[in-house]
């Protein structure tokens, strides 16, 4: 193998990368190296092999910051990108409440990311829904037509196929889908209301949203009315609150309640506090209906609190 250039082995393509270094090297960096003999990939991906143990160096694991030299023989596994599995049927824990051959309703459980995303490309409900429904690997994004935050529960409608989602997107255009959601929320909220704001990204925190000088807002209804109030330990009033969503942005309740000055109970993003044993934003999709497509009947379903929420509930002091 001539020593005046890096040489390069290609193999069948479920074997490695094979390279070894000029005698002409100078010692450099694992990642380094790797960054000028694979330019397609970015550094940080390497970086993900290299920890990942699919880089070797005179045949033993490489580290990221490992000096290589002259002569070193390197070899590169290459993973598949994580998006390339985005769309992977999986496993994935969730309940159907109802279907029928145009529709699929589910109880998403909070801590389930709906679809795939930057940082979850797997695991979503989106691959577990090509696990179960294989049938929806033909309609775009498996059927979904709205979504739910991470940490939010509840309930989702799925289209089994196209002309089922576009009714269903239509009608979520034309504000006729209902979804109506409980909320715990910090303060004492004493009457009904609207909250009619443009929520669009927040121009100080990226991951958030809002409705002071938002960036490309949009327009935002959400209808609330308190149910009770109570208080933790005698020293923190809390109300749950009953939130009917007329449109559907992005942390729309979340935001809104936010500029009533009531955040969610454990949404810190939003400046909602850990208490009453909450670990996530005490916030479920409970009730949904639409227009069926076959029959143009409305059709209605309720999902009960999980048991998280309701032992959040259960440890406040309600008022009489």
């Amino acid at each position: 193998m001539p020593d005046t250039d890096i040489s390069k082995e290609s193999l069948i393509p479920a074997a490695p990368l094979e390279f070894q270094l000029p005698f002409k090297a100078l010692p450099e960096r694992l990642d380094k190296v790797l960054a000028k003999l694979i330019p397609d990939h970015s550094r940080s991906r390497l970086q993900g092999w290299i920890e990942g143990g699919h880089v070797l160096v005179n045949g033993q694991p490489g580290r990221i910051k490992q000096m290589v030299n002259a002569g070193d023989k390197l070899a590169v596994f290459e993973q598949q990108p994580p998006e390339s599995l985005a769309f992977s049927p999986e496993p994935v824990d969730f309940s159907v409440v109802a279907e029928s051959p145009d529709w699929i309703v589910v109880n998403k459980p909070a801590g389930l990311v709906t679809h795939p995303g930057a940082g979850n490309w797997r695991g979503t409900l989106l691959n577990g829904l090509l696990h179960r429904f294989p049938e929806l690997s033909l309609v775009a994004r498996a059927g979904i037509v709205h979504r739910l935050d991470k940490d939010t529960s509840g309930l989702l409608v799925i289209a089994r196929h196209e002309k089922s989602q576009t009714y269903l997107i239509r009608q979520l255009q034309a504000r006729t889908v209902s979804r109506e959601y409980l909320a715990l929320v910090h303060g004492r909220l004493n009457r009904a209301g609207t909250v009619k704001a443009e929520i669009g990204r927040d121009p100080r925190v990226p991951v958030r949203m809002a409705v002071d000088n938002p960036i490309a807002p949009k327009p935002a209804i959400t209808h609330y009315s308190p149910l009770r109030s109570g208080s933790v330990n005698d020293d923190m009033s809390v109300t749950e609150v009953a939130c009917k969503l007329e449109t559907g942005r992005t942390h729309q309740i979340r935001v809104h309640m936010t500029s009533l000055r009531h955040p969610l109970v454990a949404d810190l993003l939003y400046g909602g506090k850990l208490v009453a044993g909450a670990t996530r934003q005490m916030l479920h999709a409970q009730a949904l209906s639409f227009d069926d497509l076959a029959t143009g009947d409305r059709v209605s379903f309720n999902a009960p609190l999980p048991d998280d929420f309701s032992h959040v509930l259960e440890g406040i002091s309600w008022e009489a």
